[in-house]
């Protein structure tokens, strides 16, 4: 910042973080003042201060009578307020050489923030601003900026549970019946980070006597509240369009992939600004309004681990490095024969999937543990048990022979 008189600049650096660009919660904020004069200076205090905050502002209108009401929305809430005091005012004053001066400060950053966010009608910004007061003139100031991203992990038994769901929808025009479309979808968890695919699992049947068109869409929603008021705004993040389903036919997804492009993390503890995901299927019916699915999804910043546990699914423990799958088709290679890797008939009866038939209205149950049909079925787990012990009456055999 240039300044006239004798301060010939005054600037706010803070510590390079090239690596991660962004601070996260709990961390130490270091930076410094510089301030280079022309002259020797007089100076009563400088100080710097930190601040993280959340604002939401808009306005209504509204028709009494001739005269038009604007109703304005405003609220705020502050996660991050430090001060410091680099040259205190006591009452006296002090006085700088001619030269380059350089002040360090530190911060702790709270335990909890709101990741930094800019939306249609509200913001979640941080900054460091100083303050150089000097006798008689006015207070002279900088600000600068910083990110901050609040951690959510992924690696979490609610992030990691699959989600599913099913509706249907009975097609009329001009008040006749024209069938039924009825969709069911499930993924194989609700956590997921920018990068990644996200698996899909559907089935369309469309039991009208035109074509259907299916769509698959993440969608972000943010919500603003202030004084009791709520607004939001829905973005499209991404989306796919499937094949035009023809009358009376049947469409099963398995496992189509949609990648997740690089978007703001989920922001869920903030009170007057939530940034929510949610993954909508959407069927187009001709002469009627569409058919909506949404499943919720959460998008965090910290991965899923390359090896989950063992009492989580499969597909989650399998999902994450699926760049693969942007080199394969939509309608992957058939997997080997189990005869190849399991001998015991008992194991393959109990990994064969289930008869459509008896899948019913909600894909759930055995269906839904063949997520790795992407490429090939998982091998059998590990068992210390023998599934084929030696009979009783075969004589062992000696050692020593």
């Amino acid at each position: 910042m240039q300044l006239l008189g004798r301060v010939r600049s005054l600037a706010l650096e803070l510590e390079d973080r090239c690596q991660r660009g962004a601070y996260g919660s709990g961390e130490l904020l270091h930076g410094w003042v510089r301030l280079e004069l022309r002259g020797a200076l007089r100076l009563r205090a400088l100080e710097v201060c930190a601040w993280g905050r959340a604002a939401v502002h808009w306005l209504e209108s509204s028709i009494v009578g001739f005269n038009v009401i604007y109703h304005d929305y405003t609220a705020y809430q502050t996660f991050l307020h430090r001060h410091c005091q680099l040259i205190a005012d006591n009452g006296e004053v002090t006085v700088l050489p001619a030269g380059r001066h350089e002040f360090p400060f530190t911060f702790q950053l709270p335990e909890t923030l709101a990741t930094s966010f800019e939306g249609k009608h509200g913001s979640v910004r941080y900054w460091v601003k100083a303050k150089l007061h000097r006798p008689w003139s006015a207070v002279k100031k900088v600000k600068k900026e910083f990110t901050v991203i609040e951690p959510i992990d992924i690696n979490t038994p609610a992030l990691l549970a699959p989600q599913a769901g099913a509706k249907e929808k009975l097609a009329r025009a001009w008040y006749c019946n024209r069938g039924q479309v009825s969709v069911t979808a499930k993924i194989d968890r609700k956590g997921y980070t920018p990068g990644e695919f996200i698996p899909i699992f559907a089935e369309i049947d469309n039991c009208t006597s035109r074509a259907v068109v299916p769509k698959v869409a993440i969608i972000q929603t943010q919500t603003f509240v202030a004084r009791g008021t709520k607004k939001q705004k829905k973005l499209v993040v991404t989306s796919i369009v499937g094949d035009s389903i023809a009358a009376g036919k049947r469409e099963v997804w398995h496992g189509r992939a949609l990648k997740i492009p690089p978007v703001a993390p989920s922001i869920l503890q903030c009170r007057i600004i939530q940034v929510e995901y949610s993954l909508k299927v959407c069927v187009d019916i001709p002469g009627t309004s569409k058919l909506l699915l949404e499943l919720p999804l959460v998008i965090g910043t910290i991965p899923l681990h390359p090896f989950g546990s063992r009492t989580s699914s499969v597909s989650s423990q399998y999902s994450v490095s699926l760049d693969w799958l942007s080199t394969i088709p939509e309608q992957p290679e058939a997997p080997p024969e189990y005869s190849s890797v399991v001998s015991s008939p008992e194991a393959e009866q109990s990994l064969a999937p289930p008869c459509r038939s008896e899948l019913g209205g909600i894909l759930e149950g055995p269906f839904f543990a063949y997520i790795q049909e992407f490429r090939f079925r998982p091998p059998p787990l590990y068992s210390e048990i023998d599934p084929n012990p030696p009979s009783d009456h075969i004589r062992p055999r000696c050692m020593t022979c």
